[in-house]
């Protein structure tokens, strides 16, 4: 009953989000799923490793093809978006905890310019 409670509330949380609320959203479940990456690799489990980091693959993408190439600063997020994802991909391969706690900075640097950029434009998240 509580997990359906909160399934119903999350899926709210989202049909109800702004475009800037998504993707902070979208930052934020990066960031989570590294830190599951980073657990699983402390504790050898390459499939759980493998999925998390593969989760934050996804949403990098999804970052990257939404971007409006109609202003310049998406070029800038383009090329952060494209070394984030490469740095991803060979923290996967290798199972680099170092390499994927690279990755995670600049997925970091990322969500904290996004909510700077919210805060100037008093853009509230629900």
């Amino acid at each position: 009953m509580a997990s359906n409670v909160a399934l119903l509330y999350q899926g709210n949380k989202i049909n109800t989000a702004s475009p800037a609320e998504l993707t902070l959203m979208l930052y934020e479940g990066a960031i989570k799923f590294c830190n599951k990456a980073l657990l699983a690799m402390e504790n050898r489990d390459i499939l759980k490793t493998n999925e998390n980091i593969k989760k934050a693959e996804r949403i990098i993408t999804e970052l990257n093809a939404t971007l409006d190439m109609k202003y310049p600063v998406a070029k800038d997020f383009e090329n952060v978006y494209t070394l984030i994802h490469k740095l991803l991909f060979q923290a996967n391969i290798k199972k680099d905890p170092e390499t994927l706690e690279k990755a995670l900075g600049y997925i970091r640097e990322m969500r904290d310019t996004w909510k700077e950029v919210m805060r100037r434009n008093n853009i509230y998240v629900r």
